[in-house]
């Protein structure tokens, strides 16, 4: 497996902290192997370590809950710091104050988790700036061309816009795997990570919205649109439940929702945001007949891209006209449209016209899928495949 340094220098700088390190993200997004990575650098340094994973239920008939977690360390350590590294820790009864405690004994604890309660309302109230949160995020494009150099594969930027970049995908020599593969994940994401968790009855109006929500990233929704559809094909279903449902799908790390920002009124629009998946294979196994959305995928690819490079994104509102993104990093601005072409006029229209009014002190992008160079002396073309290598505007 490749070394994440991107991830792991953020986390480097709390090694010996007496904070809470959270490593959290979706599902098989690899947390876990950074956790092994963080513990072989500290390896170098100190044997005074204790690991445990529970998902392992011989773990877990072992230690059953926060009290025998304390006690179990307590009897395992060594003088000195010690390193706790605790994998998937919301499988254990009160982890938090168990958490909570060891780190006052002169313990650096790492925690990793894919379920939203490793960050729900109640715990960071509990902890009340005790921890600090490292999100992962599946693989971008760089870091699959490296995964896939060590596998002696090779990934298409068509094969990334349509199946993504979770990185167990990456084994399977067939699609028929690794739909397979990625169709059993989606199940565990949705059946045992929000219906069982959160007791959910109505499962099948919740799949169908799930199934709404993910084959509508890139486009701009709101609640009310949400309740028109389930009204529209299902029973009465209240306003508050579907953003009720919408939040569940954000703690699980399933959805980003990003809001619009409007020159106009100067202020974001809060009813009304963008929905972009944590990776396009969430939209793609939705499709049929290999008729896959690789336009909204694109744009999506980007936002994750950006936000991977750091930058605080949002939509813009150009006085009526959208502008994909207005990302923001170290006091710079860079507007940015997003079209899988601009060789047809009607797009090229379309597309370029979004910057109108935008001063020329800012910078102006658009990131196509064109081979040719389409930029102008006021808008700066980037084609995806450079993009993509891109380490920053």
């Amino acid at each position: 497996m490749i070394y994440r340094e991107h991830y792991i220098s953020k986390i480097r700088e709390f090694y010996d902290s007496d904070l809470i390190k959270i490593i959290t993200g979706i599902r098989r997004s690899g947390k876990s192997v950074i956790l092994e990575q963080v513990k072989d650098e500290i390896k170098n340094k100190t044997d005074n370590i204790i690991s445990l994973n529970f998902e392992d239920k011989r773990i877990l008939n072992t230690i059953k809950n926060g009290d025998s977690l304390i006690a179990y360390v307590e009897q395992n350590r060594k003088r000195g710091k010690c390193y706790v590294f605790l994998d998937e820790v919301q499988m254990l009864d009160d982890w938090q104050n168990a958490c909570k405690t060891l780190r006052l004994y002169d313990m650096s604890v790492f925690i990793t988790g894919s379920n939203s309660k490793l960050l729900s309302k109640e715990f960071t109230k509990e902890l009340s700036g005790r921890y600090v949160a490292f999100k992962i995020r599946p693989f971008i494009y760089k870091e699959i061309l490296e995964y896939t150099k060590e596998l002696k594969k090779e990934c298409s930027i068509t094969d990334y816009l349509i199946w993504g970049g979770f990185p167990k995908r990456f084994e399977f020599n067939t699609s028929e795997a690794t739909i397979r593969y990625l169709n059993d994940l989606d199940d565990t994401i949705v059946i045992n990570d929000l219906i069982n968790r959160y007791h959910i009855k109505k499962e099948k109006l919740f799949k169908d919205l799930v199934n709404f929500i993910l084959k509508s990233n890139g486009r701009i929704i709101s609640a009310k649109s949400i309740h028109k559809y389930i009204k529209n094909n299902h029973e009465t279903c209240s306003i508050n439940t579907i953003i009720k449902y919408l939040n569940y799908l954000e703690e699980a790390y399933i959805i980003e929702t990003i809001k619009q920002y409007s020159t106009k009124a100067k202020k974001e629009l809060a009813y009304y945001f963008k929905i972009y998946n944590t990776d396009v294979a969430l939209n793609s196994i939705r499709c049929t007949d290999n008729r896959y959305d690789l336009t909204h995928n694109l744009e999506n690819i980007v936002y994750n891209e950006l936000v991977y490079m750091d930058y605080n994104v949002t939509v813009y509102n150009n006085n009526g006209k959208e502008i994909d993104f207005l990302a923001q990093k170290d006091n710079k601005k860079y507007y940015i449209q997003v079209a899988y072409s601009v060789a047809e006029d009607k797009t090229y229209e379309r597309e370029f016209s979004a910057f109108s009014n935008i001063d020329n002190l800012s910078q102006k992008i658009i990131i196509t899928n064109d081979d040719i160079d389409y930029s102008t002396s006021a808008i700066k073309h980037i084609k995806l495949k450079d993009f993509l290598l891109m380490e920053s505007l």
